[in-house]
């Protein structure tokens, strides 16, 4: 189950950890722990820098999965190398790199990222977002190939 809602922008969270904490956390805490009594992993979409508060995502909210990562705020590869072994890490690609650049070199970074998490776990290959109409076909279908060993 996917919880999203953005709780920050290019530099920050929105509101102070603490706050955050007051008065946000306990709300999610009950919707993770409604997700999990269900069975099902809980995964959060958050744009924004949520480096402060990760931590809390973590340890104390207990979000099994993070989606949406940015390259200007912090790359997916250091996201994994930072928190990949407390959780899931997923997508990533940046949407401007996957409307700017050709299918090779998409495939070539999707490439990159899987023989980089492959046999550790806890990562999912996706774009940073939702994927829009305007971002090109043949790139989408070069970062989701599983053709990774070749080209």
């Amino acid at each position: 189950m996917i919880s999203n809602d953005d709780w920050g922008f290019m530099t920050q969270a929105m509101l102070p950890p603490s706050l955050l904490g007051k008065y946000a956390f306990p709300w999610y805490r009950k919707i993770v722990k409604v997700i999990h009594a269900a069975g099902k992993p809980a995964i959060l979409h958050s744009c924004g820098n949520l480096e402060k508060v990760m931590d809390d995502i973590i340890d104390d909210l207990k979000y099994d999965g993070k989606h949406s990562f940015e390259d200007a705020i912090l790359p997916i590869e250091e996201a994994y190398e930072r928190w990949g072994s407390r959780k899931d890490i997923l997508g990533g690609t940046n949407m401007d790199f996957m409307c700017r650049q050709t299918p090779e070199a998409i495939k070539k970074q999707a490439r990159a990222m899987i023989e980089r998490t492959g046999d550790r776990a806890g990562y999912a290959l996706g774009t940073g977002n939702s994927v829009p109409y305007h971002v090109p076909g043949e790139n989408f279908f070069a970062m989701i190939s599983n053709d990774f060993r070749s080209g």
